[in-house]
């Protein structure tokens, strides 16, 4: 091709982006394609992958989509990015393609690799031009890199069984260069679904889409240093836990070490595994935030794709290795040490949730400011729970039903819990401290022997605040088959000023996602904490950077997505409909919360976990937020029961139950008393402070 060719192509392409708002080049041939000079420019350092790898997108709704955990029988990826025609004009032949397979099993994705872009701008151009597709954000750019995207409207046609690309290119010559035919002559990408779907290859285009050029200022980075750059980032937020005794699965102990596992590392920050921080972190700003920075991983990343190289004499991750010094207790020595009874967790197989108790020694009550779990098998202990138990149960089990005031929780890399300055939890004398222990086989028989520390404030010192408990639960949870996501709600209605300090979302192996809202009494939302992804693995409080303000009259919500389809391949049965229940086969909605009262002091205590208890069973109910019970939201086993009696509950004859209503209803059937109706499996409100003479 002549150099005036080449020119004309330009110049027509600067002319063709005016006219359409968007960068367009020449007719390059696909990547796929025998290649032309002019394909070469372009394309010389974007060629096709073979094969994709594993990753994990929330999209505009903040929902998790992981590519291997598909069970399309093909796979389309469409690139989009705000403001360009060509997506726009795309969208009625979207439409069109994905009515026409979408019952065939295939899947469509669409990919949001531009810088300038925000989620919420997104998600408005999508509502604006009705794309009926999850739109991906991929604000790191580490798919999109890894596709070799440099255009909107490319399509990506892959093969699930293999994940092979099996056609990159356009929808089809319908759109081009300022200009669009009534009808498309040669249909590549339908073309290439066919072709998938049949078992056979596709055929690649001749053209290049025509889409917007899409800017990745990190493509072609510089070489990075490791021990100036990368082993600084593995230190600071991967080490505590990849050390030698710790609970990673190896130790960041030398660069030999990393480099070893680095295809390893790059997976898990693809597929957003590690750290294991599964809040997203465009929503909400949390205390003790153990993610990377998007800077930190595309760092790490783009350290490996260039070879993971070495650099300098020293081998920093070497010399900190040595350095470093698990302290038993970080906080100092505490004020109470009880040690959990010991446990012989097997090699292999599953373990039930354990509920051991331990006597309290206390003969007089005390103020917790702190607490901190060392665990004796870090890599056989997934969490621990806690709770005060007034009595000792005669059956020595601490079913979490009876707890009270919450001593703190271990979860990796949370072993300690802290209240605020001036903020205490009262552990009354006696009694016993019940533990919901998770204990995970990991290769080798040992026997577990781990402890809490407690810290109290000074006697005679007493602070001024009270730390209270409770949970948004819903144990009226009803899963159907097969059904991939699944959504339940509930909330908790709160009848005094409160300042939220944390939140810990819990569900079992079919738990996908979960949010946390909180609704004003004037009516708006507002977004808390999301975890596009759930990971049963790793479990943790989410501390607020500083705490929340929720007036009297609002509303803390929680949903929850259940997976119990085929694809969670950690589905015991697919073909059950699920319920609640304690057992990991089984489910839960569950999300704890810490928080305290405005009005209330240590001196002046109230009863208002009393009134946030008082609609806790409606809310659990009522999905759709209105107050009032419909028949159709009665579900679970008490739905069923108290579902034939819908009309004679209705005593005003509205069509729905109120509350008073259901609470007359319940003391009715048999004196039944509703905290039976509505056990929580997490800490219940914390345990008051004695009343004069002793009591609780």
């Amino acid at each position: 091709m002549t150099k005036a060719r080449i020119l004309a192509l330009a110049t027509t392409a600067a002319l063709s982006s005016l006219l359409l708002g968007c960068a367009a080049d020449g007719q390059a041939p696909n990547a796929l394609s025998a290649g032309s000079p002019v394909a070469a420019v372009e394309t010389a350092a974007v060629a096709t992958p073979a094969t994709i790898d594993n990753f994990m997108l929330a999209d505009t709704d903040y929902m998790g989509h992981e590519l291997y955990r598909s069970g399309a029988k093909a796979i389309v990826i469409i690139t989009q990015s705000n403001g360009c025609p060509i997506v726009r004009n795309l969208s009625p032949a979207l439409k069109a393609l994905k009515a026409k397979y979408e019952g065939q099993g295939v899947e469509f994705l669409m990919l949001n690799s531009a810088i300038q872009d925000s989620r919420d701008a997104v998600a408005k151009e999508k509502a604006d031009y009705g794309f009926d597709i999850p739109i991906l954000m991929d604000p790191n750019q580490l798919v999109g890199e890894q596709l070799g995207v440099t255009r909107t409207a490319e399509f990506f046609v892959i093969d699930p069984k293999t994940w092979k690309i099996t056609y990159r290119g356009p929808l089809d010559d319908r759109l081009d260069y300022g200009s669009q035919k009534a009808t498309a002559e040669h249909t590549w990408a339908a073309d290439a679904i066919e072709a998938t779907l049949a078992g056979r290859q596709a055929m690649a285009a001749n053209k290049m889409s025509p889409g917007c050029l899409v800017d990745f200022p990190n493509r072609k980075v510089a070489k990075i240093s490791y021990s100036k750059e990368v082993a600084p980032i593995l230190e600071k937020k991967c080490a505590a836990c990849h050390t030698e005794g710790g609970i990673g699965p190896f130790a960041m102990s030398s660069y030999e070490m990393v480099k070893g596992f680095s295809p390893m590392i790059r997976e898990v920050l693809r597929t957003d595994r590690m750290p294991p921080w599964n809040v997203d972190p465009h929503v909400g700003k949390f205390a003790d935030d153990k993610s990377l920075t998007p800077t930190e991983i595309k760092t790490v990343v783009h350290w490996i794709e260039q070879g993971a190289p070495r650099d300098g004499t020293t081998d920093p991750m070497a010399v900190a290795a040595k350095k470093r010094v698990v302290q038993e207790f970080p906080l100092g020595k505490p004020d109470l040490i009880l040690a959990l009874p010991t446990y012989k967790v097997p090699a292999s197989g599953v373990v039930d949730y354990q509920r051991p108790i331990v006597v309290n020694p206390l003969t007089e009550g005390k103020w917790v400011k702190a607490s901190t779990y060392v665990v004796n098998q870090r890599q056989a202990v997934h969490h621990f729970l806690s709770g005060y138990l007034k009595d000792i149960p005669a059956d020595g089990k601490g079913n979490e039903s009876r707890w009270g005031a919450s001593m703190g929780g271990y979860a990796v890399g949370a072993e300690s819990t802290l209240w605020p300055k001036n903020v205490g939890t009262y552990l009354p004398p006696g009694g016993a401290i019940g533990f919901q222990a998770h204990y995970t086989p990991f290769g080798k028989d040992v026997v577990d022997a781990s402890k809490i520390g407690l810290y109290f404030y000074k006697d005679g010192e007493k602070p001024g605040l009270v730390m209270r408990n409770s949970v948004v639960v819903d144990n009226t949870i009803v899963i159907p088959p097969g059904e991939a996501r699944h959504k339940e709600t509930a909330y908790l209605n709160v009848p005094k000023d409160m300042l939220l300090y944390s939140a810990f979302p819990h569900a079992h192996y079919r738990g996908y996602a979960s949010d946390f809202w909180v609704e004003y009494p004037d009516g708006t939302k507002k977004l808390l904490l999301t975890m596009p992804r759930y990971d049963f693995n790793w479990q943790r409080e989410y501390s607020f950077a500083e705490p929340l303000k929720i007036p009297a009259g609002s509303k803390l919500i929680a949903h929850y997505w259940y997976d119990n389809s085929k694809q969670n391949p950690a589905n015991p049965d697919a073909s059950k409909t699920i319920v609640w229940g304690d057992q990991s086969w089984e489910e839960m909605f569950y999300t704890a919360i810490r928080y305290r009262w405005t009005e209330e002091t240590s001196a002046k205590l109230t009863n208002y976990d009393q009134l946030m208890d008082e609609t806790r069973l409606l809310a659990m109910f009522d999905d759709n937020l209105d107050g009032k019970i419909q028949k159709a939201e009665l579900k679970g086993e008490l739905g069923d029961k108290l579902s034939p009696y819908f009309a004679q509950m209705d005593q005003d004859k509205s069509g729905t139950i109120e509350n008073a209503e259901l609470m007359a209803a319940l003391k009715v059937m048999g004196g039944r008393r509703r905290d039976q109706a509505q056990q929580a499996p997490a800490p219940a409100p914390a345990a008051p402070a004695p009343k004069a003479g002793g009591g609780r």
